[in-house]
């Protein structure tokens, strides 16, 4: 029996390439062989395959014989040979970059893959994910498959065992955005011990942003990836203890302590809360939606677009934001955009609409209406729209559709006793505390918010500034906590 795997192929076979540049990807040791013009060769896989020419067909040493494998089956061939954990990601994605520094910072063997002009890669993470373009999907030796997982789910695959900290916070700021790292940078340097705590990975949605260019200070612009980075590298300059991957669960109060809950089960203790989860993309709430959220349905353009090289999209959306993507994805990637607005004129900057009107590959379309995704075999054939003037119903043929219609809060997870509006967005009062004693916010989650990079920034400042306040007034009445170092993952 061979000692090594055995690929039988030929140049002119698509998938017998797919299957090399899978194996050289892992640096799998393999040997190939090609039987074109290979009569032995050819003899042998007829044998093999009931009399069928039929290629790739891969031989293992423990016996396993594979006959035009996908990437999956593979990579479960291949797993209890290779002691690595591999990464499928793009460098323009922040939860792959999470994923890539919870390896590093755990001393976990990995290889990272980029998918990013890979058309095997996608293929392959579309084939995992039921053709969903998720990522970061990560493969384990012992052949489990985590799509976009938390720390701690990273933590719990690979035996990295947790423990809940002793320790009690002066400030426990949730979520790692502009608002929340803000804040951190601002308590830590008045001397208030100070954790953040974020669902996903640090930056939220400026993070994901390609050009940050209306932030004081950048007279060139930043991309929000780098803007993002740099605040994390001040938060913990100043002393910042950081944990990523861990969405909340609850938030809850006992005497002078507010415990922060995750899902994990892992628990914060603080004197003080700063609540700053931001808000996510809001959905049309159409039929056919739901099903494609992922696969044909978009909300972040720098994350998917390159999964659109050379496609036809429609941008939903004639504000700022569709304006800004609709112009990034027709610059990078897309072959033609459509914008599409459901008013009967853009709300877009007469900048950005002037930068729109110069571009041959993108078209604005006003006061229509995305009224259905039509599915056909688990992929979009086409989306319904109403033209709002005429009532016409038409058919536009397109291969994605990427939203950008407004935010939703991030306050699901709070208890009752904080009070919200009607959308969900959390009252303050005028020092940014909400109903519940010792729970602050700040950013695009608080009622009143203007959803920009700078305010929200400057409301973590803010927020700062009175839980200091707070505390002084709220001196701890039992000083028997116990004080130990955090003991937890992906900080």
């Amino acid at each position: 029996m061979a000692d090594k795997i055995i690929m039988y192929g030929a140049d002119w076979c698509g998938d017998c390439r797919r299957s090399k540049a899978f194996f050289d990807e892992h640096n799998v040791d393999y040997d190939y062989i090609d039987i074109t013009d290979n009569q032995e060769a050819v003899d042998y896989i007829t044998d093999l395959n009931d009399g069928q020419r039929r290629i790739p067909t891969i031989l293992y040493p423990d016996g396993t014989i594979q006959i035009e494998p996908s990437n999956a089956e593979m990579a479960t061939a291949i797993a209890p040979q290779d002691d690595k954990v591999i990464v499928y990601g793009a460098t323009w994605c922040p939860d792959c970059r999470r994923a890539k520094q919870f390896f590093t910072d755990n001393h976990v063997n990995f290889d990272w893959i980029d998918i990013t002009d890979n058309d095997e890669a996608i293929a392959y993470v579309e084939e995992v994910n039921n053709g969903n373009r998720s990522i970061p999907t990560i493969i384990y030796p012992n052949g489990t498959i985590q799509v976009e997982p938390s720390n701690a789910e990273m933590a719990e695959a690979v035996g990295i065992v947790k423990q809940n900290s002793n320790k009690t916070y002066d400030v426990i700021v949730v979520g790692g955005g502009p608002a929340g790292l803000t804040s951190a940078i601002y308590t830590s340097r008045e001397g208030l011990s100070t954790l953040i705590v974020d669902a996903h990975s640090l930056g939220g949605q400026v993070a994901i942003t390609q050009v940050l260019d209306n932030f004081p200070g950048f007279p060139m612009g930043i991309s929000g990836a780098q803007f993002a980075d740099d605040m994390e590298q001040q938060a913990r300059r100043f002393g910042v203890d950081i944990v990523q991957g861990e969405p909340i669960a609850h938030i809850s109060r006992e005497n002078d302590i507010i415990t922060v809950t995750a899902q994990s089960g892992q628990t914060f203790k603080g004197r003080s809360v700063i609540v700053a989860t931001g808000s996510k993309y809001r959905r049309l709430n159409v039929a056919g939606e739901s099903d494609l959220i992922g696969t044909n349905v978009h909300f972040c353009a720098t994350c998917d677009g390159a999964f659109y090289k050379d496609k036809d999209i429609v941008v939903v959306g004639g504000g700022n934001s569709g304006f800004e993507e609709g112009l990034f994805l027709a610059d990078k990637f897309a072959k033609s955009v459509t914008i599409v607005e459901y008013m009967p004129e853009v709300k877009a900057s007469q900048i950005l609409q002037n930068e729109v009107a110069e571009k041959d590959n993108i078209s604005v379309v006003t006061n229509h209406a995305v009224q259905e995704f039509v599915i056909s075999d688990g992929r979009l054939d086409h989306i319904a729209v109403q033209d709002r003037a005429t009532g016409e119903m038409l058919q536009w043929q397109t291969d994605g559709v990427f939203v950008f219609i407004g935010l939703s809060p991030n306050s699901a997870f709070l208890p009752e006793t904080i009070e919200r509006d009607q959308w969900g967005f959390v009252i303050a009062d005028d020092k940014f505390q909400t109903s519940l004693d010792g729970v602050f916010v700040a950013g695009d989650v608080r009622v009143g918010s203007t959803k920009q990079a700078v305010s929200a920034a400057g409301e973590g400042a803010t927020a700062a500034m009175m839980v200091r306040q707070y505390l002084t007034s709220h001196p701890m009445k039992d000083n028997s906590v116990v004080d130990e170092e955090l003991v937890a993952v992906g900080d």
